[in-house]
């Protein structure tokens, strides 16, 4: 008998319309889907026009789902796993089966889709060519802070899952441990309605948190510039601003602005803003 393959399959983080022409096919051709939160899945599927049968598979499940899940593959069935959004197991459910079906000779296969932590570290505007994700943070402040001081050297971009109840306390931790420029970029309710993005330093995310009544709701994906990436913005904008000093006896302030940041390889408008703030004028909306 032909054994079964069991398919890990990306579904949408948000907009439905993100799912792809493969994954649809899949979901409408298997044999069972194992899902999360069959109560969440089960709506997505119905909206999708997909009528397969749903069971539930979690990180609370027992030994006996999973037994249950490789006797059908062994029986020729096939199945799609799928968490209650994005790419399974990212931070969900799903490794020890994955790791049982390949140890049984079962073939498993992705399908590609939506994934949160790789949509918003593409929009970030922070470093991409390393990062590393670490899921999420500990509840406990004594255990986060432990957690962020081993990161706090860490040279990489990092990405971090958050709760929008815990939001407050990790951007305070960050802040504490990683100090007040670190930049960060937050994305809130990627692909959804209500999106939202905050970019900027861990201590204007947190004036940004306090002025901001809807941030401390929905789906939360922080990415941190690593520390040594920090360093090397820092030493530019440093030999920037010494060159704008150079350079502003002769020419004015935005084409002084515009030659320092470009030979210094820094943001021209941050260098603008600093350059205002140097001559006492205050803030203004930006570079030419």
């Amino acid at each position: 008998m032909e054994q079964g393959t069991l398919y890990i399959v990306a579904t949408p983080i948000g907009n439905t319309a993100d799912i792809s022409a493969r994954a649809l096919e899949v979901l409408a051709t298997v044999d069972l889907v194992a899902a999360e939160d069959t109560r969440h899945s089960g709506k997505l599927l119905k909206n999708l026009g997909i009528a397969t049968t749903l069971k539930a598979y979690h990180d609370f499940s027992d030994t006996g789902a999973e037994k249950y899940l490789l006797g059908l593959l062994a029986a020729g069935k096939s199945i799609a796993l799928i968490s209650d959004a994005g790419t399974p197991l990212i931070a969900d459910p799903g490794y020890r089966l994955v790791h049982s079906a390949r140890d049984a000779g079962f073939s498993v296969l992705p399908i590609p889709g939506p994934s949160a932590l790789l949509a918003a570290v593409s929009v970030s505007g922070l470093p991409t060519d390393r990062f590393t994700f670490e899921g999420f943070l500990p509840a406990k402040d004594s255990a986060r802070n432990k957690q962020l001081a081993l990161l706090k050297d860490e040279d990489r971009t990092l990405i971090f899952y958050e709760a929008p109840h815990r939001l407050r306390q990790s951007l305070q931790s960050l802040h504490n441990i990683f100090g007040q420029e670190r930049q960060v970029f937050i994305a809130r309710e990627m692909t959804k309605r209500f999106e939202e993005h905050f970019s900027g330093n861990l201590g204007q995310s947190l004036a940004w948190l306090n002025a901001n009544d809807n941030a401390e709701r929905g789906e939360l994906v922080l990415v941190v510039a690593g520390r040594a990436r920090q360093e090397e913005t820092d030493a530019g904008m440093t030999a920037a601003m010494r060159l704008f000093s150079l350079l502003r006896t002769d020419l004015s302030l935005k084409r002084a602005v515009a030659v320092s940041a470009e030979f210094c390889g820094v943001r021209k408008n941050e260098l603008y803003e600093r350059a205002l703030a140097e001559e006492g004028q205050g803030k203004s909306a930006g570079a030419d």
